[in-house]
C-alpha cells in the first residue's frame, strides 16, 4: 500500500535521512528539464548536509557530465553500470566487462535481433555514448511489446529494462539496485540504509522500490502510470509530479534539517 509523503515527514525515521538517491528523467526533470527549482533544491540539500547521488539509465558519456556541473555527491550510470564521484575523474566499474569493444559488438547484434520483429525500433541517440548497455527509444512501444522485446533478451542472454524515454538492454544483474548498493558499502559505510532514501518514476526504478533492500522510497506521482506493473512499489508517493514531486521531497527534508 502506497502512502502520501506526509506520513514519512510525520516519522522519526525521516528525520536521519543524510543521502538521497534518486532517478532522473522524469523524477528530477520537469518536462525533460531541470529547473530553477531543482538547482535550487540540489543546492539546499548539499547546505544542510544531505548528499545526493543520481541514479540513471543514462549513458556514461552524459552523466560525466551532470557530476561535473551539478551540486551532487556522484551518479550511477546506465542503470548500474558504473559510478562517477563528483571530483574524480576516474569512474568505477560496477558491472566487470574485460573487453569493451566485444562486448558493445555482442550488445549490436542483439539489437538487430530485436529489430527483425520490430523494425521500427531506433538506437538511441545518447547510445554511442554508453559502455556497459544499449539503448532504444520506447516511444511507440505498448505493454505487450515490451514484454516480448524482454524475452527476446533473455532469449539472448541479456537482461532488458525500460524508462519512460528508453529501452534497455543490459547485462544480467545490472540494475540501480545492485548499483547503488556498491556505492554505498564503498563510499558511504557510516550510513545505515534507514539513513538513504530512493526516489523513482517508471519500471527502469523498480529495484530503487524494493524494501528489502532500501526500506524508505518515495514515487514522484508519475509513478501512478505504472503502479499496477511494479512488483516492487515505492512505500511512499509524492503530491507532485516529476521534479515539482522531488522538490516537494527535498523542501521537507530541508526544513527537517534546519
Amino acid at each position: 500500500m502506497v502512502a502520501p509523503l506526509s506520513q514519512l515527514v510525520a516519522s522519526n525515521t525521516f528525520q536521519n535521512i543524510r543521502l538521497v538517491a534518486t532517478d532522473m528523467d522524469g523524477t528530477l526533470t520537469q518536462n525533460g528539464k531541470f529547473t530553477v527549482d531543482l538547482l535550487q533544491a540540489l543546492t539546499d540539500l548539499a547546505i544542510v548536509g544531505i548528499e545526493v547521488l543520481i541514479v540513471t539509465g543514462r549513458s556514461a558519456g552524459w552523466v560525466s557530465g551532470l557530476t561535473t556541473y551539478l551540486p551532487i555527491a556522484g551518479a550511477i550510470a546506465e542503470n548500474g553500470g558504473l559510478f562517477y564521484q563528483s571530483g574524480s575523474e576516474t569512474p568505477l566499474a560496477l558491472t566487470a566487462i574485460p573487453d569493451i569493444t566485444r562486448h558493445r559488438t555482442k550488445l549490436a547484434q542483439c539489437f538487430q535481433q530485436l529489430q527483425t520483429e520490430f523494425p521500427q525500433i531506433r538506437e538511441s541517440s545518447d547510445n554511442c555514448f554508453r559502455i556497459t548497455d544499449w539503448t532504444f527509444d520506447v516511444f511507440g512501444l505498448n505493454p505487450v511489446q515490451l514484454q516480448r522485446l524482454e524475452e527476446l533478451c533473455q532469449v539472448q542472454g541479456w537482461g532488458f529494462t525500460y524508462s519512460n524515454v528508453q529501452c534497455h538492454i543490459k547485462p544480467l544483474g545490472q540494475d540501480k539496485a545492485v548499483g547503488l548498493l556498491q556505492v554505498l558499502y564503498k563510499y558511504y559505510p557510516q550510513l545505515t540504509l534507514e539513513q538513504v532514501v530512493t526516489v523513482g518514476d517508471s519500471p527502469n526504478d523498480e529495484s530503487l522500490f524494493d524494501a528489502s533492500k532500501f526500506p524508505l522510497s518515495v514515487g514522484v506521482s508519475n509513478v501512478l502510470h505504472y503502479i499496477e506493473k511494479l512488483a516492487y512499489q515505492p512505500r511512499y508517493i509524492t503530491d507532485a509530479a516529476e521534479g515539482k514531486g522531488f522538490c516537494e521531497l527535498a523542501q521537507s527534508l530541508i526544513q527537517t534539517s534546519r
